[in-house]
């Protein structure tokens, strides 16, 4: 996503702030689906869009009680809330004051600013990457769904508690088992997601390829497991050094302010994912694979 996208998706927001939109609609002006949009969107500007339209619309809001005789009641509407109670609170978790008290002069209220997209270079820093392409390829893999909203949402744990339940129910020594030993990395998969989706799939696997022993494949078909498959793509690939995920989660923020402004080269909608190998290299967390096409 470039940085004229981000900024036509402001642009969007902003003249249809008084609309019923979501980051959903959003997505669907710049033509990309609901999930890389919010990813891509809440990466550069640091928080996501429905967050940016919240805090623009609670903004305008107060501004408008404050010059005008609007009611409460007809804010609350006119800015896209089922009731003045609930814009009431809404309103006061933002301000810090109560609508009644913004027609008031005096009242301190919260200036939001609409986004102004610029990315700035600083500095030299390096970004360890390499280019790789992969043919068509096959996982066998634990799969489930995820709401978009998840994404880069700091206090959610729904990833790592999948990967810990699927841990504790043994699901992953059984198709690890199906490799080699020294082969048995696993393959944190996440869909490309379609334009109106509002979820993802999220998947743990092994690569399914000429290591593999796909004798007892019917029987974990049967027991829920899934064949993810992949198409043909080129991928841009770092390296994640860390203890935990936020290494992958600063990888990522690199990615799109300093890699792809950079390089000319942008996510597409394929699967991306992230290798945690079996025998890696001292403190390597996992290695990010990234799909990715060049600008024209």
């Amino acid at each position: 996503m470039s940085v004229q996208l981000i900024q036509q998706a402001i642009s969007y927001m902003e003249e249809h702030i008084h609309e019923d939109i979501s980051y959903v609609d959003v997505a669907k002006s710049v033509h990309m689906s609901g999930y890389n949009f919010h990813r891509t969107f809440s990466f550069i500007a640091g928080m996501t869009a429905n967050e940016y339209l919240r805090s623009r619309r609670l903004a305008l809001a107060a501004q408008e009680l404050q010059e005008t005789d609007l009611s409460v009641t007809d804010a609350a509407y006119k800015y896209g809330y089922e009731s003045p109670e609930s814009f009431s609170k809404a309103f006061s978790r933002f301000h810090g004051s109560t609508p009644k008290q913004a027609k008031q002069k005096g009242v301190k209220l919260h200036l939001f600013s609409p986004l102004v997209i610029k990315i700035t270079l600083e500095g030299g820093n390096i970004m360890d990457y390499r280019m790789e392409h992969r043919e068509r390829q096959q996982f066998i893999a634990v799969v489930r769904a995820f709401p978009n909203e998840i994404i880069n949402d700091d206090n959610d744990h729904s990833i790592p508690d999948f990967w810990t339940e699927c841990d504790d129910k043994n699901l992953l020594d059984r198709i690890k088992s199906l490799r080699p030993e020294g082969k048995r990395d696993l393959y944190g998969l996440c869909s490309p997601t379609k334009m109106n989706e509002t979820h993802f799939h999220y998947g743990i696997g092994i690569l399914r390829d000429k290591d593999t022993d796909v004798s007892k494949l019917d029987a974990l078909l049967a027991d829920g497991y899934t064949l993810w498959e992949t198409e043909p793509a080129d991928y841009a690939v770092f390296k994640c050094f860390g203890s935990d995920g936020d290494c992958l989660g600063e990888t990522w923020s690199k990615f799109f302010k300093e890699f792809s402004p950079q390089t000319g080269y942008t996510q597409t909608e394929d699967t991306d994912y992230e290798i945690y190998f079996e025998c890696g290299e001292k403190d390597l967390f996992c290695e990010l694979w990234v799909p990715v096409r060049k600008n024209a």
